[in-house]
């Protein structure tokens, strides 16, 4: 019996300049109060729901926090032209690595608060025929966000620093509200790290 294969997507190749302007800080490996690197706490969430993540990254200093099983890491050069260049290259590594993906989940490298059930959520929506599913909080559309195939070739069209925002206005997209603040909470400057 053929099932929906699902391929989970971290993007970790953001330079974080918000957080540090200077560049030295890579706000990806700082320690959360548990001394898990922001990126590492991640990462395990999407490999503790889904058997196949590929990590996107452009720090051989990420790339070492994320070495979990069944995750794989990818350098990708070119992060600097952003973040839809960032999840083109993401999809065509899908593509390639896992040619059998029905769909992916795309989750952010600093957003290491999502509860596993949300990301469970969003993994059971698309395996029910969305097309693109996203959780919400309190209203407001949050990460990790799911995209059917047939998105895929749109995904790795997009350049530039937009990502997908396009695609989830154009596009019919199943929105579920959870009760999960992890969904819209990420690491963008060093206060959100301190006020943890």
């Amino acid at each position: 019996m053929h099932t929906h294969q699902v391929v989970g997507i971290l993007l970790a190749a953001g330079r974080g300049r918000r957080f540090d302007p200077s560049g030295e800080r890579n706000k990806l490996i700082q320690r959360l109060p548990d001394g898990l690197p922001v990126v590492t706490r991640a990462a395990q969430n999407l490999c503790q729901v889904l058997l196949r993540v590929i990590v996107v990254d452009h720090d051989p200093l990420v790339a070492e926090q994320v070495n979990l099983p069944g995750c794989q890491s990818l350098y990708f050069s070119e992060a600097d032209q952003g973040m839809g260049a960032t999840l083109a290259f993401a999809i065509s590594a899908v593509e390639n690595a896992y040619p059998d993906a029905n769909s992916v989940i795309v989750a952010l490298g600093d957003m290491p608060f999502v509860q596993l059930d949300s990301i469970r959520q969003v993994v059971s929506a698309m395996r029910s025929g969305a097309q693109i599913a996203r959780p919400a909080f309190q209203g407001q559309g949050g990460h990790p966000v799911g995209f059917a195939q047939c998105h895929f070739a749109a995904l790795m069209a997009l350049r530039g620093d937009v990502g997908a925002r396009q695609l989830l206005t154009e596009y019919p997209v199943t929105r579920f509200e959870v009760q999960d603040s992890g969904v819209v909470q990420d690491i963008d400057v060093l206060a959100d790290l301190k006020k943890i």
